[in-house]
Formats: structure tokens, sequence, C-alpha cells
């Protein structure tokens, strides 16, 4: 049995919110320039006019089930893997468990590539989209889910780091990425002297030049000897135990993952019966609720490498503190934007266009679930620590209570009658569903007991000491 390095050491022993400020610092930094890769291609793209920003609408909701389900759902279960192999003090395990990790990647990232080529027309008329907009969503669609491999193999990398507790590398490459790809994204989009315009197609070709770069800038890293982990293909065997402890926490939060993008692409559906415009105001809005996902994910990422290094030494009831302290911030955090957005809507709009559409049905939106964003906070940044824990049934019950109230709801609103207003009203009330139910299930402590409110702060202490 190794020795514990320090990095493990203080995630174990420092004091909890300090700690937790001080990792998640810089993974915010990181998941914000990763959110405005997104952001930068809308920009540029909606210059090119309603239609393709109402296809940017249409595929943004499969690009970011993508994004979290390889960098949260199967990124998580990559790190908690890591980092309970180092808290055990398993470190040929934790070396391992890189290259199970990128094999796992691969496999993901061809599938999203078949099913996108093969499926997209289909998925996004389903979603809504016809004539102009949705030839702008496939030619955007083909070129970014050819190079799905490079996304899945970024994020799996930049999590294995993460489950080391070094929160800085990913934040650095994606810095230096998003600083490249400002200039690299117009230049493509729009053409400049030899460089022909590519369109929209051009925002993809971009995207997918960040993934490269970024992927083989955090395998350099990891052959370097800065890096914790030594990862080796000599004499490399694959182990299914180590797929199985990566697959048993990501395919379960990919369940999680799944139901929240299909929240938002039902959503995105209903709100098509109201015409191009609402969608492109819906798609434009609504990414602001994307970006909290990013957001919240740099407080969680760290809260994973947190949780399950307490775990895997045993120290339980230290991993429910920090993870309460992280909901705490992450409510807070969250519930400032959406507050904000709510009373403000049109600044943020206007960056994306001037269709009045657009600007009506994306204030409708932000007016009606902004104030409830502190909820999603709450219920994203507790699925990342039950990611820790390895416990995933209620992160996966509350997202799916979430999508049956956004959906059957807003069907009935529309069936009765309703307009945009009533259908955004209800998604709203879905993300407060969604961040009750997670909350209540682990204070009635489904983590370390039966599920049912303590009668004391004490018997819940007792129930959650190791065994």
């Amino acid at each position: 049995m190794t020795a514990l390095d320090p990095r493990t050491r203080r995630l174990l022993e420092a004091p909890i919110v300090p700690t937790l400020l001080r990792l998640a610092a810089p993974n915010v930094v990181v998941m914000v320039a990763q959110a405005s890769v997104g952001l930068i291609e809308t920009f540029f793209v909606g210059k090119l006019g309603t239609d393709a920003l109402a296809g940017m609408a249409l595929v943004f909701p499969i690009v970011m089930l993508m994004q979290m389900t390889s960098a949260g759902a199967m990124g998580g279960g990559i790190a908690s893997s890591i980092a309970r192999a180092l808290g055990a003090r398993r470190r040929d395990d934790a070396d391992a468990l890189v290259l199970h990790a990128i094999a796992i990647a691969v496999g993901f990232g061809v599938l999203f590539m078949a099913a996108m080529l093969f499926g997209g027309r289909w998925l996004f008329t389903l979603m809504g989209g016809d004539g102009a907009s949705l030839e702008a969503a496939l030619i955007y669609s083909h070129v970014a889910f050819s190079g799905a491999v490079l996304v899945w193999l970024f994020n799996s990398l930049a999590a294995v780091v993460r489950g080391t507790g070094n929160m800085a590398v990913p934040a650095n490459v994606t810095v230096v990425g998003v600083v490249l790809l400002i200039p690299l994204s117009p230049l493509l989009i729009f053409g400049w002297g030899p460089v022909p315009g590519l369109g929209i197609a051009g925002g993809a070709v971009a995207l997918l030049l960040y993934y490269l770069g970024g992927t083989l800038a955090l395998w350099v890293y990891l052959r370097s000897g800065r890096s914790l982990l030594r990862p080796s293909w000599a004499g490399m065997r694959f182990r299914w135990p180590l797929f199985r402890d990566i697959l048993r926490i990501g395919l379960v939060a990919a369940v999680s993952t799944v139901a929240t993008n299909l929240s938002i692409g039902i959503a995105t559906a209903l709100t098509g019966h109201f015409g191009p415009g609402a969608i492109a105001g819906y798609g434009t809005a609504s990414r602001l609720e994307y970006l909290l996902v990013p957001l919240v994910f740099g407080l969680g990422a760290p809260l994973v490498a947190m949780v399950g290094t307490c775990i895997g030494a045993g120290q339980r009831e230290r991993a429910l503190r920090a993870t309460w302290a992280g909901a705490a911030i992450a409510f807070v955090l969250s519930g400032a934007i959406g507050l904000v957005a709510a009373l403000f809507p049109r600044p943020w709009l206007l960056l994306f266009g001037h269709d009045p559409a657009m600007l009506e049905a994306g204030a409708q939106y932000l007016r009606a679930v902004g104030p409830f964003y502190g909820f999603f906070g709450v219920g994203l940044v507790l699925y990342f620590a039950s990611q820790g824990a390895g416990r995933l049934l209620w992160p996966v019950i509350g997202n799916l209570a979430r999508l049956l109230v956004a959906g059957l709801g807003g069907w009935l609103a529309l069936r009765w009658g309703g307009d945009l207003l009533h259908v955004f009203a209800v998604q709203g009330a879905a993300l407060v569903v969604y961040g009750v139910v997670i909350a209540s299930a682990i204070a009635g402590g489904a983590w370390f007991g039966r599920v049912g409110w303590p009668r004391t702060t004490r018997g819940l202490m007792r129930r959650i000491q190791p065994s």
C-alpha cells in the first residue's frame, strides 16, 4: 500500500470550505471558458440570420448532451474512480484507469457520431425544425459530430486530471484554447483573405480544432514528470473490474444527463409550435441555463474528488459536510445569476440577435424560469457529489421527475390553450422539483442509511459514521 501524496492528504485533512473554494476557483474559470466556446459560436452564427440561429438552437441540446455525458456523467465516473483509488492508496489501479477511460471515450465518441450522422434529420424534424433552419442544423451537426471522438477524449482526459485533485491543468488548457478560438471561429465562418468562409459549418470546424489541440495538450501532460499518474500502454491488459468501476457511475449518471437534455429538447419542441422566432428566442435564452451547467460543474468537479477521496478513506461525515457546503454555494451563485437574468433579460439576448420575435420569446423564458435557477444549481451540484459517493439513484430520480413535470406539464399547457408563457412557467416548476427531490433524499440519509428525515442532527451523524 503506497503512502498518501500531499495533494490527496489535503483533500482528507484541510478545512473543507477553503479547500473547496481553492479547488473550485480555477475549475470555475475553466468551465466558464469552455461554456464561452458555445457562446462565441452563437454570437458569430447569429450574424448569419435567424434561420442559422434557429438551426443552432436545434443542435445545441444534442451538443450539450454529448458535452454533459462525456464531461459530467462519464467524466464524473472517471474522476470518482481515480479519486477513490488514490484515497485507498491503489496507485497501480489509478494509473490503469486512465487507459480504460480512453477506451470508453473512443467507444462512446463513435456511438454519438453514428447516431447523429444517420439520425440527425429525423431528430431535428421531431424537434420542430423545417426549411432553412433544418438545413442549417444538419450542416452544423454533420461537421460537429464527425469529430465526436475528440470531444470525448478531451473531456475524459480532463476528468482524469481532476480526479487527482489537480484543477489547474485542465483550466490552463481550456483557457488557452478559448483564446485561440476567439479569432479562429469568425475566420472560418466568414473567411478572410485566402481563407474561404464556411458559414455555419465554420463554427463546427473551429470547435473540433479546439478539442484536438486540448486533447493533445492533456495527453502530453499525463506523460510528463509533473503528472501524479503514470499511464503506460506497455504490458497493459484491460480489466473488466476497472471498466465496471467507471461505468457503474458513468452510465447511471448518463441517465440523469439524458433526462436533463431531454427536458430542454422537449421544451424546444413545445416552443416550436410558436414559430422559428420563438425557437431562436428559447434556444438563445436557455443557453444561460446551459452556462450554469459548466459554472456549477466548476464547483462540482472538485467536490467529486473531495467526496470520492473521503469515501475511499472511510471519512463519510467529512464527505457529507463538503456536500452541503457545495450545495449552499451553488444555490447562491446560480440563484443570483437567474434573478439578474429575470430582471434584465434583453442585454443577454441582444448579444445574439435583434429579431423582435426572438427577443420577446427569450425575455418571456428568462422572466419565468430565471428566478428558479438556484434549485437547478443545488440539484446539479448534489448530482456531482453523489458521483463522488458512488450513490446516484436519487439524482436520477430527481432528473426523471423534472422530465415528467417539464414534458407532461408543457404538453398539458398547450392542450388546454396555454400560451408560450405557460409552457415556460412549467419549466421553472420542473427545476424546483429537481432540486428539492435530490436535496430531500440526501438530507434524509439516502447515501448511508434509509431514506427519511432524521429527528436530530445527532441521529444523522450516527447514521453516517463509517461501519
